[in-house]
C-alpha cells in the first residue's frame, strides 16, 4: 500500500516542501496506528481499513527523508549520507518488527499497536522544527 502514495507525496513535496509532507504522513500514519490499536478485536473491516490506511502512510516519508539529506548534505558526502540514512530506517524497522512481537506477548497488540503510533508522533515534531529552520527568517 506504501507504494501507492510515494508518487504524490513526491509531487506534493515539491510543491509545499518535503519536511512538510514527510511529517503529513508520519501524522496520518500514526493515527492510523491508534485507529488500529483501538478497533483490534471488533469488526474485522474497520481494523482491516485502518491497517491499509497506515500501509499507505507509512512509506511516503521515507523518499522525503531521503530527500532532505541529499538536499542538505554536502554533494561530495551526499550519497554516503542517503545510504547510512537508509540503514538506520531499515535497522529501526528490523528492530521495531522483533520488539512488536515481544511487546505483543507481553501487553497484547492493542497496546503494542498503540505504542506504535508514538513513533511516528516524535518524527512529525521534528519534520516541524525542520520546516521552521528552512523558513525565511527562521
Amino acid at each position: 500500500m506504501g507504494g501507492v502514495l510515494c508518487v504524490p507525496a513526491g509531487v506534493m513535496a515539491d510543491r509545499l516542501g518535503k519536511a512538510q509532507i514527510a511529517g503529513f504522513c508520519m501524522a496520518a500514519s500514526a493515527l492510523a496506528a491508534f485507529g488500529t490499536a483501538i478497533t483490534f478485536g471488533g469488526h474485522p473491516a474497520l481494523s482491516i481499513s485502518f491497517v491499509l490506511l497506515w500501509g499507505a502512510f507509512v512509506i511516503p516519508d521515507s523518499a522525503q527523508f531521503s530527500a532532505l539529506v541529499a538536499d542538505a548534505a554536502p554533494p561530495e558526502r551526499a550519497g554516503s549520507l542517503m545510504t547510512f540514512q537508509t540503514a538506520l530506517g531499515f535497522l529501526l524497522t528490523a528492530f521495531t518488527v522483533q520488539i512488536a512481537l515481544l511487546a505483543a506477548d507481553y501487553m497484547g497488540w492493542s497496546a503494542t499497536l498503540a505504542v506504535l503510533g508514538i513513533g511516528p508522533l516524535l518524527g512529525v515534531e521534528a519534520m516541524r522544527r525542520l520546516s521552521m529552520l528552512s523558513q525565511p527568517g527562521a
